[in-house]
C-alpha cells in the first residue's frame, strides 16, 4: 500500500535541516525567477509576465505530498510547485517567457502558452502513452478563471474508478487508484460557477481531491468582500464540511501562507484524508502576499493602501520563513542545534540569484540562436536578389536596423522581397522561394500542428467496416440498435464508461442504455447530478488518465453549459501541449428536431466555430451513431456525437456485426442519386430532405441527396464537388439559424472544393428562422425548414432558368 507523507517523516535532525534549507533555497530561486521575469518583460525581451511570488511556502508544502502518478489541475501561479516536483527548470521557465518553440527547451507548451502555464508530457513522440505512474503529472493549464476545475473532478474520479476497473495497460495509469488529483485556484476565482459545481460534485462522489485556494485578499484589484457572499471562503464552505460517519462533504483546512510548519501539517493531513479515505479536501491558504502585484500589466500600488503594502512586506512568506529558520533551535544530547546562521541564508540568497541569472542567460541565448540561425540561413538568398529590384536593398537596410529581431521580421523581409520580384523567373528568386517554403513548413509545425491527433490512432485512420445484414437481421427501434451496440462496446473495451443525467438506473431518457448499469455496474454506467460543465470535466480528466469516457449531455441545447470547457480546454489539449497530452473523450448528446424552445435547438455553428480541435459527428440515424462510437473508440481524437432525438422510435434494421462496424469520419454518403441539383444536409433534417427530393422528382427535378455525416472533418475526399460537377446546382439545407452551419458547409464546398466553377445558378441555403423553434409540431413546421419550404425554394431555382418548363408556383 502507498504510504503518506505523515507515515514517512521519521528522519534525523541533519536530514530535517537539509530539507528545510533545500526548501528555502528553492523558494528563493522561485522568487528570483519572478523578479527577473518581470524585468525581462519591462525591458521588452518578453511580451507579458504573470508570476507566483508570494505563494512559495504553501506550494513547497503541497509538493511534499505530491507523489508519482498524482495529477495537478491548476492555476498559472504555481511555479514554485512546478519547480519542486521537477516539472520546471529555471531555463524552461524563461524559455516559456520568451515563447521558445522548442519542445526540448519548453516542454510544457513549446512556446504556445504565455508564462506560468505548466504541463508535463503524458505522451511519447508517436502519441502513445507514457507510464504516468512513473512521473508526477501536471495537466496543461488554461487561463480562463476556474476553467481548470471541471477537469480536476475527472482526474480525481479516475483514481476511484481504477480501484475496480482493470484492463490491458491500466498499470501505466494507476496503482490501484491510490493517486490524488490536486487543484489550485485563486481566491477570487472561487466566485465562478465552475468552482462550486466541481466542489459540489466532488463532495457527492467522494473522490481523492485536494483543492488549494490561494487567498491574497483580492481578485486583481477587487477586494474579496466584493467577490462573494462571505469574505472568508472557509466560512462560506462550512456547510460542505463532512460529518462523522457520512459519505458526503469534504474536509476544510485553513492555514496561513507564511506559517511553514503549519503548512506542512495542513498538507500532511490533507493527503491523509484524500489518499487513505478518498475524501475531498479544501486547503484555504490565507494571508497570501503578492509582492509584484497581479501581472506586468499593472501596479498593485494603485489599489492597495500603505498599511496593506507594509503588512505584505512584513508577512512575505520568504521573510517569515527566514525568521523561523533563524529562530529555530533544539537541544539534542545536551547540545543546542540550529538550522542555519544569517550568513548561511544570505549565501543561499546570493546563490539563488546567480542560479536564476545563469538559467535566464542560457534560455535567452538558446532562443536568440534560433532566430540568428534563421537569419543566417535566409539573408544570403535575399541579398542575392538585390540586383533584381532596387527596393530589396532598402528592405535589407530596414531589417538590419532593427534592434531586436523576431521570426516575423525575417518572414516579412522574405515575403516583401518575393512580392517585389514577382514575375521574375531567376535562379536566385527560385532559390529564395525554395528556402521560404522550407522555413514556412518548420514554423507551420511550430505554431499550427496538433490541433487534431497526428498519431497512428487519429480518427481519419480508422478503416471503414460496413454493417453486415442477413435474413435474420431484425427491424427494431433505433434505440435498440444503439443500446445493443453499447453492450458490445462495454464488453469489448473494459476501459470504457458512460455517465450523465439519467444514464444509469433508467438507461437514459430514450432507453439507449437500457439494462447497461445492471449488467456492467454503476461505476461504468453511472448517473450524475444536473451539472453539465462537470460532466464534461469528468470526461476530460478521465481521458487524460487513460480511460475511455463517454460523457453524456442529455440534450444538445444543454451542451452550451459545456461550451467553455469544450472550447478552452478539451479542444486545445493536444494543440496547447504540441502533442504532449491528449483527452480522447466522446461527448454523447441528442438533439435537432423535436418540440420546443429548449429541446430542439441546433447550436451547431457555435460548436463548429468555438470547438475546432474536437470532431463533430452528426449521424442521420442510430445505426450511423453506433458506427461512430465504434470508430471513435479506436481513435485518440475527442469527438461530439449528436444522436437524432426523433429517431429512437423509428425502425432500423439491426446489423449483425454490432460493436464492429465503423462509420469513417470526413466521408459523405450519397443517399439518393440525381442529375439536376445537389442537396447537402445532415442529421434529422436528412429525412425531410429525402421527402422533398421525392416530391421534386414528381415535378421533373432529379435531386441528388448527400448526407455529410461528419462536419469536422468535412468531406476529406471532396466527393461533393463531383456531385456538383454533375448537377451544376447546389443547395445546402440545415436546421441551424441563417448563416450558421449552412455558411460553414457552403464555405467548405465553394472555397475548399472550388465548386463555384461548376454552378449554373447561385448556390442556395435553406435554414431555420433566426429564433428558437416554437413548441409542438406546428412550431417545428413554421420554425425550421419543412418539406414544403424545400420543394418550393429548390423549384424556384429551376423556374428562374426555365420558367416555361417550371412555371411559378406563387
Amino acid at each position: 500500500m502507498q504510504t503518506t507523507y505523515i507515515e514517512t517523516q521519521q528522519i534525523s535532525f541533519q536530514d530535517f535541516r537539509n530539507q528545510i534549507l533545500e526548501d528555502y533555497k528553492l523558494g528563493r530561486v522561485s522568487r528570483e525567477m519572478s523578479y527577473l521575469g518581470r524585468r525581462e518583460v519591462l525591458t521588452g525581451k518578453a511580451k507579458f509576465g504573470i508570476f507566483g511570488d508570494g505563494k512559495e511556502l504553501p506550494q513547497l508544502a503541497m509538493a511534499k505530498v505530491f507523489r508519482y502518478g498524482d495529477f495537478r489541475s491548476g492555476y498559472y501561479r504555481d511555479q514554485t510547485f512546478a519547480l519542486a516536483v521537477d516539472a520546471l527548470t529555471v531555463e524552461s521557465f524563461f524559455a516559456q517567457l520568451y515563447a521558445d518553440t522548442s519542445v526540448e527547451r519548453e516542454p510544457a507548451s513549446a512556446g504556445r502558452q504565455m508564462n506560468g502555464h505548466f504541463a508535463t508530457r503524458s505522451l511519447n513522440e508517436d502519441g502513445s502513452w507514457k507510464d504516468l505512474t512513473a512521473q508526477k503529472n501536471i495537466s496543461s493549464d488554461i487561463s480562463p478563471t476556474a476553467g481548470q476545475m471541471p477537469r480536476l473532478l475527472g482526474l480525481a474520479q479516475a483514481s476511484k474508478i481504477y480501484k475496480t476497473v482493470k484492463f490491458e495497460g491500466s498499470e501505466k495509469f494507476s496503482k490501484d487508484g491510490n493517486e490524488i488529483a490536486f487543484g489550485t485556484i485563486g481566491d477570487a476565482s472561487t466566485a465562478e460557477g465552475h468552482f462550486w459545481e466541481t466542489l459540489n460534485a466532488a463532495c457527492a462522489l467522494q473522490v481523492p481531491m485536494i483543492v488549494s485556494i490561494w487567498d491574497d485578499g483580492y481578485g486583481i484589484s477587487v477586494p474579496t468582500m466584493k467577490q462573494r457572499a462571505k469574505a472568508d471562503i472557509a466560512e462560506m464552505l462550512s456547510g460542505f464540511q463532512r460529518k462523522e460517519g457520512e459519505f458526503q462533504g469534504c474536509e476544510i483546512i485553513q492555514v496561513k501562507a507564511w506559517d511553514y510548519p503549519s503548512l506542512l501539517d495542513a498538507y500532511a493531513r490533507a493527503e491523509q484524508f484524500a489518499r487513505m479515505e478518498s475524501i475531498p479536501v479544501v486547503v484555504h491558504v490565507v494571508e497570501v502576499t503578492q509582492p509584484q502585484g497581479h501581472s506586468t500589466s499593472g501596479s498593485h500600488e494603485r489599489y492597495k493602501n500603505e498599511d496593506r503594502l507594509a503588512w505584505e512586506s512584513q508577512f512575505d512568506g520568504l521573510v517569515k520563513f527566514k525568521e523561523w529558520i533563524l529562530n529555530y533551535s533544539i537541544e539534542i544530547d545536551g547540545k543546542e542545534q540550529v538550522l542555519a546562521t544569517a550568513e548561511e541564508l544570505d549565501a543561499i540568497d546570493e546563490e539563488a540569484k546567480k542560479t536564476v541569472k545563469a538559467g535566464q542567460k542560457n534560455a535567452w541565448e538558446n532562443y536568440q540562436k534560433t532566430i540568428t540561425d534563421l537569419i543566417s540561413s535566409v539573408l544570403p538568398f535575399v541579398e542575392n536578389l538585390k540586383g533584381q529590384n532596387s527596393e530589396i536593398e532598402n528592405y535589407i537596410s530596414q531589417f538590419n536596423k532593427l534592434v531586436s529581431k523576431a521570426k516575423k521580421d525575417v518572414f516579412h523581409l522574405v515575403r516583401r522581397s518575393l512580392l517585389a520580384t514577382r514575375g521574375t523567373n531567376s535562379a536566385e528568386r527560385n532559390q529564395l522561394m525554395q528556402k521560404y517554403n522550407e522555413i514556412f513548413e518548420v514554423e507551420k509545425d511550430n505554431y499550427s500542428s496538433h490541433l487534431y491527433s497526428q498519431s497512428q490512432w487519429k480518427a481519419e485512420n480508422v478503416k471503414e467496416i460496413k454493417p453486415v445484414y442477413s435474413e435474420n437481421s431484425e427491424d427494431v427501434d433505433g434505440r435498440v440498435v444503439v443500446r445493443n451496440n453499447f453492450d458490445k462496446i462495454f464488453e469489448k473495451y473494459p476501459e470504457t464508461l458512460v455517465f450523465g443525467e439519467d444514464a444509469g438506473n433508467i438507461g437514459d431518457v430514450n432507453q439507449g442504455l437500457e439494462g447497461m448499469q445492471e449488467k456492467y455496474g454503476d461505476v461504468r454506467v453511472a448517473d450524475t447530478g444536473i451539472r453539465e460543465a462537470t460532466i464534461l470535466g469528468q470526461g476530460i480528466g478521465m481521458a487524460m488518465r487513460g480511460l475511455r469516457p463517454i460523457a453524456e449531455i442529455q440534450y444538445l441545447d444543454y451542451i452550451l453549459y459545456c461550451l467553455q470547457g469544450m472550447s478552452d480546454d478539451l479542444a486545445t489539449v493536444q494543440y496547447r501541449t504540441k502533442g504532449g497530452q491528449k483527452a480522447p473523450v466522446i461527448i454523447r448528446t441528442r438533439g435537432h428536431r423535436l418540440e420546443g424552445v429548449w429541446h430542439s435547438g441546433s447550436p451547431m455553428a457555435g460548436i463548429l466555430n468555438l470547438s475546432k480541435g474536437i470532431l463533430v459527428l452528426v449521424p442521420r440515424n442510430l445505426t450511423k451513431a453506433a458506427g461512430f462510437y465504434n470508430t471513435m473508440l479506436q481513435s485518440d481524437d475527442p469527438a461530439v456525437i449528436v444522436e437524432c432525438l426523433n429517431g429512437y422510435r423509428l425502425k432500423e434494421k439491426q446489423p449483425d456485426n454490432l460493436g464492429e462496424f465503423t462509420v469513417p469520419v470526413g466521408k459523405i454518403e450519397v443517399t439518393k442519386e440525381g442529375n439536376d441539383v445537389t442537396l447537402v444536409t445532415y442529421g434529422s433534417t436528412w429525412r425531410i430532405v429525402m421527402e422533398a427530393a421525392e416530391e421534386l422528382e414528381k415535378l421533373g427535378i432529379s435531386a441528388e441527396v448527400i448526407d455529410v455525416q461528419s462536419l469536422i472533418p468535412f468531406d476529406l475526399t471532396h466527393e461533393i464537388a463531383e456531385s456538383v460537377k454533375k448537377t451544376n446546382r447546389l443547395v445546402v439545407i440545415d436546421e441551424d439559424v441563417e448563416g450558421g452551419t449552412s455558411a460553414f458547409i457552403l464555405q467548405q464546398i465553394l472555397e475548399k472544393q472550388k465548386t463555384f466553377r461548376f454552378l449554373d445558378s447561385d448556390p442556395l441555403t435553406i435554414s431555420a428562422n433566426d429564433h428558437r423553434p416554437a413548441y409542438a409540431s406546428d412550431g417545428d413546421y413554421f420554425s425550421k425548414p419543412s418539406s414544403d419550404d424545400m420543394v418550393e425554394k429548390i423549384y424556384a431555382l429551376f423556374n428562374e432558368t426555365n420558367p416555361q418548363k417550371y412555371p411559378a408556383i406563387f
